[in-house]
């Protein structure tokens, strides 16, 4: 039962990682692309979790705090810059 839910877990983490990843390529707008890699980010943090929790360790639990710092702080970061970059559009 485990190596099924192991391989379907897999398989929906490769899809939307692989939907993530063409949503960057593609992505029409700056703000499309960094909710990508945020997700991207996400992704791989639930993928270090699934792995940590299946194999009993917590090796990776440091990599996976510090991906979860650096998305969010990226995404705030970005977040506030197209604020800033709106409000002196509509400031003219």
């Amino acid at each position: 039962m485990k190596d099924i839910v192991l391989t379907v877990t897999a398989v929906i983490l490769s899809l939307a990682a692989a939907g993530a990843i063409y949503r960057i390529a593609v992505g029409p707008s700056l703000l499309d692309r960094v909710l990508a890699s945020d997700v991207l980010l996400a992704i791989l943090g639930a993928a270090l979790a699934i792995d940590m929790a299946v194999n009993r360790h917590l090796n990776n639990l440091v990599l996976l705090v510090a991906l979860t710092l650096i998305g969010f702080v990226g995404s705030v970061t970005v977040a506030r810059f197209v604020a800033d970059r709106r409000g002196q559009v509509n400031d003219s």
